[in-house]
C-alpha cells in the first residue's frame, strides 16, 4: 500500500488579479503557509505559457523552482475548461463562449481548435514538468438529452459518444506519448457524469488506457450515487482525487433536480470539508488500500464559509485524514517462520 501524499490545493477558485492569489510564486507561497504541500494549476497564462511550458524544458525547470521554494510542489495541470470546449452543444454555445479567448468567441470551430491546441501543449508540458496525471472535462454533446422526455430517438446516445470519442482519441494519444494519465473529472454537465457514461465512452474510445478518472465525492453526493462503492469499482482508473465536501438535503418540495434554486438553497450543495456529510474516513481508506498513486487535493466551491477559511481548515483536515500506511502485518510479531515445504507439513500434505 501507498501513503497518500499530500495535502494539495486545487487553486482555480482562488486565482484573481488581486495578491497572493494572482500569480504562482505568491500562490505557492500562500499555500505554503497554510500547509499545502501542492498545487493543482489550471492552465491559465497568469499562472503557465503552456506553449511555452510544451517546448522548453528549461521554463519547466524554473515554474518548478519558483514553487519549490516554498515547499511546495506542482501536482497536475488542469484543463477544465480548454475540456469543456472540445464538445459544446449549441444549446451552450454561447454561454461557453466566455472560456475561449476574446477573438474566438461566436466561432465554435475555433473555439474548439483553440482548446485542442491547449490539450496538445498540456500533454507535452506535463512530461515537461515531470507529470503523471492531468485534470480535465470530458465537454458534452448529449446533456441536454440525459432525461428522456420528449423520448430520444433511438440511436442518439450512441451517436454522442460515438463523436465524443473521435474527438478525444486523438489528445489521448497525444498523452500516451507524453507518459499522462487523462482524468476525466466525473461531474454533472459533461457527457462522463456517473459510472455508466464513463464506461459507455471508454468502450468508444477503446479502452484506452489513458483514459482516467478524476474522482470527486461531492458529484456524487448530489447524485446519490454510492461514491464509496465508486471507489471498489473504478480503483484502478482513478489518478486524481479531489477532496471535496457536500450534503444533501431533500424534502417536500425539491430533490436532486432542484436546479434553478440558487446554490445555498438547493437540496445538494458544497460545502467545506468537514461541514458536509462526505465519509472521508471511508474514502482515504480505500485509497490507501487500492494504492491510489496521486494527491489529496482540496477544492472549495462551498455555498457559505469564506473561501479563505476553508482553504485554512482544509489543509489540517486532509492531513489529519491521510493514513501512513502500515509497512508489515499487526501480527507480524506471532509470525510461525514456516515457509516453502513446512508449508505442506503444516497442512497435512505428504
Amino acid at each position: 500500500m501507498k501513503t497518500i501524499k499530500g495535502p494539495a490545493i486545487f487553486v482555480a477558485q482562488y486565482l484573481s488579479d488581486t495578491p497572493p492569489y494572482n500569480t504562482l510564486p505568491s500562490l505557492a507561497a500562500w499555500a505554503g503557509s497554510l500547509g499545502y504541500k501542492g498545487l493543482q494549476i489550471p492552465v491559465d497564462p497568469r499562472l503557465i505559457d503552456i506553449d511555452r511550458a510544451a517546448s522548453s524544458p528549461e521554463y519547466c525547470a524554473e515554474l518548478l523552482a519558483s514553487v519549490r521554494q516554498h515547499g511546495v510542489e506542482i501536482t497536475e495541470l488542469s484543463t477544465h475548461l480548454q475540456g469543456q470546449l472540445i464538445a459544446v452543444h449549441p444549446a451552450y454555445s454561447e454561454l461557453f463562449d466566455g472560456f475561449a479567448p476574446a477573438d474566438l468567441r461566436g466561432d465554435p470551430a475555433a473555439r474548439t481548435e483553440w482548446a485542442r491546441s491547449q490539450l496538445f501543449a498540456a500533454a507535452q508540458a506535463s512530461k515537461n514538468l515531470g507529470l503523471t496525471a492531468h485534470a480535465t472535462f470530458s465537454g458534452a454533446l448529449a446533456w441536454p438529452f440525459f432525461y428522456p422526455w420528449p423520448q430520444r430517438p433511438p440511436g442518439l446516445v450512441d451517436t454522442a459518444f460515438a463523436e465524443l470519442a473521435r474527438r478525444w482519441l486523438p489528445i489521448l494519444d497525444a498523452f500516451d506519448a507524453a507518459g499522462v494519465d487523462v482524468c476525466y473529472e466525473i461531474h454533472p454537465g459533461e457527457d462522463l457524469h456517473d459510472g455508466v457514461s464513463f464506461e459507455r465512452f471508454l468502450s468508444a474510445v477503446h479502452n484506452h488506457r489513458r483514459a482516467c478518472i478524476l474522482y470527486d465525492p461531492s458529484h456524487f453526493v448530489l447524485q446519490q450515487l454510492d461514491y464509496v462503492r465508486f471507489l471498489d469499482i473504478y480503483h484502478e482508473r482513478i489518478r486524481i482525487a479531489h477532496i471535496k465536501d457536500a450534503e444533501f438535503s431533500s424534502d417536500g418540495r425539491q430533490g436532486v433536480y432542484g436546479g434553478y434554486s440558487d446554490w445555498p438553497d438547493r437540496a445538494g450543495r458544497f460545502r467545506a470539508l468537514g461541514d458536509g456529510q462526505v465519509d472521508f474516513r471511508a474514502i482515504f481508506t480505500r485509497l490507501a488500500k487500492y494504492d491510489y498513486p496521486g494527491w489529496a487535493v482540496l477544492e472549495n466551491e462551498c455555498a457559505y464559509k469564506h473561501p479563505e477559511d476553508a482553504a485554512r481548515e482544509g489543509a489540517a483536515f486532509i492531513s489529519r485524514h491521510i493514513i501512513r500506511v502500515a509497512e508489515g502485518a499487526f501480527d507480524d510479531f506471532a509470525g510461525s517462520g514456516v515457509e516453502g515445504e513446512g508449508i505442506r507439513k503444516v497442512l497435512g500434505i505428504e
